[in-house]
């Protein structure tokens, strides 16, 4: 199996290529050449997440030195549980917050940092990140005191949750986190250009692990793929996912999975102001405009890095349009559908998950939606709480990282600064730009 760009003017590359270069060589995402299709009906009924993860990605690792270590990989990342909670006869939740940091972000973190560890190099990666809040706390949970592995976790300063920031400034060692003076579109844009700057290319092998990466991407397809298969197998039915989204990489690795064959019927995105999907349906173009402060904060993307992915996967705009359901939440939808799902089902959401249940509402039809919860509500207690009058209990391994030492640097949005402090942090200065 081979990876393309999606501008198509990269050569192609293996997975293990594909994981340790992030983005191709210009400037686009890495895509399977093709799908393959799964035959998920030949499974056994009883076979574990994690054999089920091994068996769906086994094809995109075919002959690629990570082929052998593929079981390992996916037993070693997909070790906490992975619910689905049926709250009313028209309505599941899938539950994809008990992992490490508590957000769906630590599926595909830990996939990819276990994948690079077993990859030898002759000088360290770096594992460069913005995050507008859940990326963050999982790329650092997962990579912390990987050997050979450099860690910059970017946040835009003052817009992420006092938790959030917390998860992700209480690592050290080869994790440094830095406080942007900026949107998280600054951070990104941060990123992209290390990538395209000679000192970075020359002194370390630079490399992301949001969801431009391919392998926090390809872990996705796996929840997906998995409960699908499993709703089938008790249902007879294809699923239908609503999934919060932002940076459009979540969906997408949700479109990945039914592409390779798995029965999922309808996927309805659900966006917070932002909603850069609805704008382009709407208009044919992407809007080009800074992220809007939300509720959401984690969504909050006015420039989706994984669009090119999603858009790849059709043939034109209207079939585009034919496949892809959009809704928009206001923080008023947000706050009223928190308030709904506590008092309805006494079921505490946070507020991207809340953008959810305002889709699954919107949608008045009889059809059974599987609402994506993507993140713990104990993160957001400063929304949730004041709404529902009700203090939040927080998971004991929240409450472990909330008490250690918090430590972080302070950048503006430049990338000279950056580099600065990533000099003075991990002590490398070597080859000149």
């Amino acid at each position: 199996m081979k990876f393309i760009s999606t501008r198509g003017d990269a050569k192609a590359v293996a997975i293990s290529s594909a994981l340790q270069n992030g983005l191709a060589e210009d400037g686009g995402l890495y895509v399977p050449e093709s799908f393959p299709l799964f035959d998920w009906q030949a499974l056994d009924s009883a076979m574990s997440y994690p054999d089920f993860a091994t068996k769906l990605l086994t094809p995109f690792f075919n002959g690629d030195a990570l082929e052998n270590q593929l079981s390992t990989i996916c037993h070693e990342s997909f070790n906490f549980p992975l619910p689905l909670v049926n709250i009313d006869q028209k309505t599941s939740v899938l539950e994809l917050f008990h992992g490490m940091t508590l957000s769906f972000k630590d599926f595909g973190a830990r996939f990819l940092a276990n994948a690079l560890s077993h990859i030898k190099t002759d000088k360290k990666f770096t594992i460069m990140v913005a995050t507008s809040g859940d990326t963050g706390s999982a790329v650092a949970a997962a990579f912390y005191q990987k050997k050979n592995i450099n860690v910059m976790v970017l946040f835009p300063k003052g817009k992420i949750s006092m938790r959030q920031q917390k998860q992700i400034t209480c690592w050290q060692d080869n994790v440094c986190a830095v406080e942007v003076n900026g949107t998280f579109d600054d951070c990104q844009a941060l990123v992209k250009g290390a990538f395209a700057d000679n000192w970075w290319q020359n002194n370390t092998y630079l490399n992301t692990s949001n969801s431009i990466n391919i392998g926090r991407l390809l872990p996705q397809t796996t929840y997906y793929a998995y409960i699908a298969w499993q709703y089938f197998l008790k249902h007879g039915k294809k699923a239908n996912f609503i999934v919060p989204s932002g940076n459009i990489g979540n969906v997408c690795a949700c479109f990945w999975a039914k592409k390779m064959g798995l029965p999922i019927g309808d996927i309805v995105i659900a966006q917070n102001e932002n909603n850069v999907i609805g704008q382009f349906l709407a208009h044919k173009i992407l809007p080009n405009k800074a992220s809007i402060e939300t509720l959401a904060n984690a969504m909050d993307v006015g420039k989706p890095s994984n669009f090119e992915r999603l858009y790849a996967l059709f043939p034109d705009f209207d079939v585009f349009a034919h496949e892809v359901k959009a809704f928009k939440a206001s923080d008023s939808d947000i706050k009223k559908m928190i308030a709904e799902v506590k008092n309805e089902h006494n079921m505490l959401i946070c507020p991207h998950t809340a953008t959810a249940f305002f889709a699954r509402e919107s949608l008045t039809e009889d059809t059974h939606y599987i609402v994506v919860a993507t993140a713990h509500p104990a993160k957001f207690e400063e929304v949730i709480e004041p709404i529902t009058q009700e203090k939040i209990k927080v998971p004991e391994h929240l409450n472990k990282l909330l008490e250690k030492k918090q430590q972080s640097v302070g950048v503006s949005a430049n990338l000279n600064a950056l580099t600065e402090q990533y000099q003075a942090y991990f002590g490398v200065y070597s080859s000149s730009s």
